[in-house]
C-alpha cells in the first residue's frame, strides 16, 4: 500500500516542477457511487492492449484476471463493479 502513496508522492513532485503546482495529470482514486462507470468499450480497448502486450495465451489469461477483465459467470468485469 506504502507503494502507490510513494509513487503518488512522486508524482505529484514532478507535476510539480515548471509544471505548475497541483494534481494535473495525476489520477484521482475512484470513489463510492460518485465514480464514473467503466464502459464497455474501455473494458474491450483494455483487453486488446493486455493481449498486444501478452508473451502467450497463459500470460494474457493471468494479466486479464489480475487486472480484473476477465468477464465472470454474469458476462461482467469485476473492474465494472
Amino acid at each position: 500500500m506504502s507503494g502507490s502513496v510513494e509513487v503518488r508522492q512522486f508524482l505529484l513532485r514532478y507535476e510539480g516542477e515548471g509544471h505548475g503546482a497541483g494534481y494535473a495529470g495525476v489520477p484521482a482514486q475512484r470513489a463510492g457511487h460518485d465514480a464514473p462507470r467503466v464502459s464497455d468499450d474501455q473494458v474491450r480497448r483494455a483487453r486488446l492492449a493486455v493481449a498486444h502486450g501478452a508473451t502467450g495465451a497463459e500470460d494474457c489469461a493471468q494479466l486479464l484476471d489480475m487486472l480484473g477483465l476477465t468477464p465472470d459467470d454474469s458476462g461482467h468485469s469485476p473492474v465494472q463493479q
